[in-house]
């Protein structure tokens, strides 16, 4: 496999950008699919000791990857304690 591509790489030298850009993109999803995954208070990777997570996120956590004019430092609580 790497054999056949560092083959044609070497007789198509402009397929170069075109691989790295690819690798460089299927990085970054698998980079961000990892954060969604861990940080993400949607998903619970242990339901015996924490069944609920969101329950547990405070008002001024971030979760969001990007917010457009958000201080989450100025958020109060508003909802009730479980």
């Amino acid at each position: 496999m790497l054999g056949t591509i560092s083959r044609q790489l070497k007789s198509h030298p402009a397929l170069i950008p075109l691989l790295f850009f690819i690798g460089g993109g299927c990085a970054m999803s698998m980079s961000y699919l990892a954060r969604l995954a861990i940080r993400n208070p949607d998903v619970c990777w242990d339901r015996k000791n924490n069944p609920e997570p969101w329950n547990k996120m405070a008002p001024t956590d971030q979760y969001k990857f990007f917010t457009v004019n958000m201080d989450y430092n100025k958020l109060k609580k508003d909802r009730p304690d479980f």
